[in-house]
């Protein structure tokens, strides 16, 4: 599994423009880019990213966005909330295909009781997402998420049950331990249509860790995805404070080549 590594594992010591020279010196050919405020995807910053990128021969896998401020309200009840909440979608799709991303990471609807949920108009929402990234270019990857409904097993059942487009994921193994479902469960429904993989470790005191520090089974996992034909890339995504120097992530690298 070819190994790359999230923009966002440098939030927010490294401006993003920046980060994609760091990735590349590090020894990474692909990652993730992660948007962290509007300004980041609007058509002039991203033409600047598009200079790094090139610039420094760096490949970008997906894109994935600070989406706590529009995601959770593309779902919103009020009309003209959720056509302004869409706009910004259409625009991270948009930067995410001028940077040659195949995927959009996405957090989606904030985790709510099932029975306020309107299954109806929430297949309806998915539908048109679908439809206009796919348009765009780039594929929506419904991340599992420990906040979002997204985390439940029944959620992601009925979006592949009844979306009428295709929908493809992102699997991310400390979100399933936040969760508190077995990792094993979320292959298992997203199956052949796992897209993206966020790689990270954990313990019984840290919900986060650097690869190869924690308690992860990392030979299962990789086993389990091979079952269902996975053939993307691995992406380390952890936060800045996971660890105190450079030379511990590539140290995780190397580990994580280690796995068949």
């Amino acid at each position: 599994m070819e190994i790359g590594i999230s923009s966002a594992c440098f939030y927010p010591q490294v401006y993003l423009e920046d980060s994609i020279k760091l990735m590349k010196d590090l020894g990474f050919d692909k990652g993730e880019i992660f948007f962290n405020c509007p300004s980041e995807f609007s058509e002039k910053f991203v033409d600047r990213l598009l200079y790094e990128k090139e610039k420094n021969n760096f490949g970008i896998n997906s894109v994935h966005a600070f989406s706590t401020f529009f995601e959770p309200y593309i779902f919103d009840n009020y009309k003209r909330r959720r056509n302004d909440m869409i706009k910004y979608f259409k625009q991270v799709c948009l930067a995410g295909k001028k940077l040659g991303a195949k995927y959009y990471t996405f957090h989606g609807i904030r985790k709510i009781d099932t029975r306020f949920l309107n299954d109806e108009f929430i297949i309806e929402i998915y539908n048109e997402l679908i439809y206009i990234s796919s348009e765009i270019g780039i594929k929506l990857a419904q991340e599992n998420v420990s906040w979002c409904m997204s985390s439940q097993i029944s959620f992601l059942e009925m979006l592949q049950e009844r979306c009428k487009y295709p929908l493809n994921f992102t699997l991310d193994i400390k979100q399933a331990y936040k969760a508190g479902i077995p990792i094993e469960e979320y292959i298992k429904v997203m199956n052949e249509n796992i897209v993206n993989f966020h790689i990270n470790d954990r313990d019984d005191k840290n919900q986060c860790l650097l690869p190869g520090t924690g308690d992860v089974n990392y030979k299962k996992i990789f086993s389990d995805l091979k079952e269902v034909k996975y053939k993307g890339m691995g992406i380390i995504e952890v936060y800045s404070d996971n660890y105190s120097n450079y030379n511990e992530i590539l140290k995780s690298v190397k580990l994580l080549k280690k796995n068949p």
